[in-house]
């Protein structure tokens, strides 16, 4: 397994800085929220999106994806009574399947919770419905690009759809697609009460991405979060991709949540597994 870090992180800075920093750190890896590039992702022009990608590869980074995919532009819902809401989300998710794919990034997780809200009056199966239809085109486009649409799991109260692994499980198998897989986000995932690594063993086939956090949404290290027995689930089911370091606190700075979140990761790896 290989580590990274998601660049807001590094709140505000430009993305050259975000990747001195994350390089600076020790991470190989670099996942982009793609709202911190633009506001619309399809205003990148293919020069922007070359500078993009070069300027990971000049800091020894490989961009691992995308996350956080509908935070902008403002209106978007793949759940939306609104068909046209819809329609709109669902082609906002083929360019980003699209700049993921130009930026030689091969992962994209929809969490985005907001956007994905069951509406008022709406039944439960009518907002999954309505989710996966507005999610297959993008998927056809990722399996085009080699990249995989991963379905992220997450708890109330900041979600009420696709709450837990056994959702994404179950969504995955209605969707049947070769692109859709799902993610093991830690934080999310500490609060279905169930250890850990039990639950990576049990969906170790549908796994495609790990967001590493505490779950007090900080960094690994942070707080009372184990992460030995989570790194060698990890090993044992032998996976073998990214394990990106996600956190939604931001204290106490960018540089310090990178350095000590990765040097507590590493502590944490079974004898036998390589970063």
């Amino acid at each position: 397994m290989r580590f990274a870090i998601c660049n807001e992180t590094f709140q505000g800075l430009p993305w050259k800085e975000a990747c001195h920093g994350a390089a600076a750190a020790g991470y190989e890896g670099i996942e982009i929220a793609p709202f911190t590039l633009a506001e619309d992702c399809r205003s990148l022009t293919g020069a922007d999106r070359a500078r993009i990608r070069r300027t990971a590869a000049e800091h020894g980074l490989d961009i691992v994806g995308l996350h956080w995919l509908l935070v902008s532009p403002r209106g978007l819902s793949a759940t939306s009574d609104d068909d046209s809401v819809r329609r709109a989300t669902a082609l906002y998710l083929v360019a980003l399947a699209d700049l993921c794919g130009d930026l030689g990034g091969r992962i994209m997780v929809l969490g985005s919770p907001a956007q994905r809200r069951i509406p008022p009056g709406c039944t439960r199966e009518r907002a999954e419905d309505r989710l996966l239809e507005t999610v297959r085109p993008a998927l056809d486009r990722a399996a085009a690009r080699g990249v995989l649409l991963c379905l992220e799991p997450l708890p109330p109260p900041e979600a009420d759809l696709l709450l837990t692994l056994d959702d994404a499980r179950r969504l995955l198998e209605r969707l049947d697609h070769p692109a859709a897989r799902t993610i093991f986000d830690v934080k999310s995932a500490s609060a279905e009460g169930a250890p850990l690594h039990s639950l990576i063993r049990a969906h170790a086939s549908r796994i495609a991405h790990v967001h590493a956090n505490d779950a007090n949404r900080r960094g690994p290290g942070f707080g009372c979060t184990d992460f030995r027995p989570i790194l060698g689930a990890l090993r044992d089911i032998g996976y073998g991709g990214w394990v990106s370091v996600e956190v939604f606190d931001y204290t106490p700075d960018a540089t310090t949540i990178a350095v000590e979140s990765l040097r507590h990761l590493r502590a944490c790896l079974p004898p036998s597994a390589e970063a």
